[in-house]
């Protein structure tokens, strides 16, 4: 993408801007992105320092938008968290992120689990089959214990 002529940095900035206008970007992201095109590496952290500097790039933003997103698709805290981190979002961005869907993890995990199940497991066997997928999803075991306790309850009171 770099061409060589002009001026390096604005064409790294142009390149930003055009791929932050399309979906929010890490910092990292944007890093191996503009690598890959060839922009010379010394020249990319100042340009994406002034990116932040002027609020176009935010590790912060971009962490929320993904949790918000990733949550919404039926993903738990856990999955959510490593993905964030193999996209070099820190530790702190990454807790700010999940606590804003905090008190909604038990929807999303009971979504995800209606949407693939509907029904309360009706043996050891397939408890195991469903807690197994939903912890594949991300969500930990003790919110698994709890959607899938709710299922047997719900369950339970449609039979009587």
């Amino acid at each position: 993408m770099s061409d060589g002529a002009g001026d390096p940095a604005e064409s790294i900035r142009e390149c930003c801007i055009r791929l932050l206008a399309r979906r929010e970007h890490s910092r990292a992201e944007l890093q191996r992105k503009l690598e890959a095109r060839d922009f010379p590496r010394a020249d990319i952290p100042p340009v994406l320092d002034a990116l932040a500097a002027d609020n176009l790039l935010s590790d912060q933003r971009f962490a929320e938008m993904f949790a918000r997103t990733r949550s919404e698709n039926g993903q738990g805290p856990l999955k959510i968290r490593a993905d964030l981190q193999a996209r070099g979002v820190t530790g702190a961005d990454i807790d700010r992120s999940l606590e804003l869907v905090d008190d909604t993890w038990f929807e999303h995990c009971r979504a995800a689990w209606q949407r693939r199940f509907g029904r309360a497991p009706a043996d050891r066997r397939e408890w195991a089959r469903q807690a197994r997928f939903l912890a594949g999803r991300g969500f930990g075991g003790e919110l698994v214990r709890r959607v899938l306790d709710a299922a047997a309850g719900d369950d339970d009171n449609t039979d009587t």
